[in-house]
């Protein structure tokens, strides 16, 4: 088979798609340009994965969305590749452009407390056993490595980049349940480069910064995202009441998470009650229209910021350390 089947320009999005081998019963398809991260493609992509998941296909088994991309797994006995991809060329010329789209999205609201001692905790364990000199383990911490990457004047300058806008999830991967999440609003847009080598241990509910992704960890895990603070569960493996009533996993795709800030003693009083069964997540059911964020990011003193803050954000990175 050949790695790439076919490329397509899409009429209504004007996203270019090519169409990938990924095994004898995968087609993975890639839309736009790797760089830069763009939201509109990511919508598009959920886009696609709702009307395949609302337009069963006879085949095709599932769908898994990425940051940019659509990975299609078949049943070849039933299916051809070539049937897939003409599917697949069907489905997009159903879907409007991009900012005419309307998805399913909840609102999660969660605590989080900034610099705490199990965080620290795993970057000291690092420091003491894997790499004492990485440039980006600062007095024990992460949060001033990522500061210095984004050209913000101190800590709090960056809590607020966290705390001011909506986090939409891209995509769930890497571990189960695991979101990767980007600024709705393009001013809060931060990024660092990941460890290298990863940590072996990673607490449970780190909140943690790679690239232009936030994570939030849903298991004790080794990882390479930069840490700067910790949150509730998000993933109950051992049925609880109350904490996730129907599905192990509290974050779905296109979920919004947004942050409210809280002190360490607030916040393992909190995670205690999930541990009992008495804390009700603040999750909200609804709709996103993703106009929102093109309104938004098409404001001219929006744009101006947002430009304004790439700017200072490339420079800076000319000038730390790379792990």
């Amino acid at each position: 088979m050949a790695a790439i089947i076919a490329t397509a320009e899409l009429r209504t999005s004007g996203l270019r798609a090519t169409y990938r081998t990924a095994g004898d019963r995968g087609v993975l398809i890639e839309y736009g340009q790797q760089f830069p991260v763009d939201l509109g493609v990511n919508f598009f992509v959920h886009a696609a994965a709702r009307h395949l998941n609302t337009h069963p296909v006879r085949g095709i088994l599932e769908v898994v969305p990425g940051l940019r991309s659509l990975l299609v797994y078949y049943d070849p006995t039933v299916i051809e590749q070539a049937g897939v991809v003409a599917e697949l060329e069907a489905c997009h010329q159903d879907i409007p452009a991009p900012a005419s789209l309307v998805l399913p999205s909840r609102r999660l609201r969660l605590p989080i407390a900034f610099d705490d001692s199990t965080s620290r905790e795993a970057v000291n364990r690092y420091r003491i056993s894997t790499r004492p000199e990485a440039p980006n383990v600062v007095d024990g911490n992460n949060i001033d490595y990522i500061v210095a990457c984004n050209g913000l004047p101190d800590r709090e300058s960056f809590y607020a980049r966290i705390l001011e806008t909506e986090w939409w999830n891209a995509f769930t991967g890497f571990y189960p349940g695991l979101p990767s999440l980007l600024p709705l609003d393009p001013r809060s847009e931060v990024s660092a480069p990941k460890y290298n080598p990863a940590r072996g241990w990673t607490p449970e509910g780190a909140v943690a910064l790679g690239g232009p992704c936030l994570v939030i960890y849903p298991i004790e895990s080794s990882g390479s995202y930069q840490i700067f603070g910790r949150t509730l569960p998000i993933s109950a493996l051992t049925r609880r009441p109350r904490a996730h009533r129907i599905d192990p996993i509290l974050i779905y795709p296109c979920d919004r998470i947004s942050f409210f800030r809280t002190g360490e003693a607030e916040l393992i009083e909190l995670r205690r009650q999930v541990f009992e069964g008495r804390y009700d997540y603040d999750i909200e059911p609804g709709e996103y229209a993703v106009a929102e964020h093109f309104t938004t990011a098409k404001d001219e003193r929006v744009a101006a910021e947002t430009e304004r803050r790439r700017a200072a954000r490339q420079a800076a990175h000319e000038l730390v350390k790379i792990p």
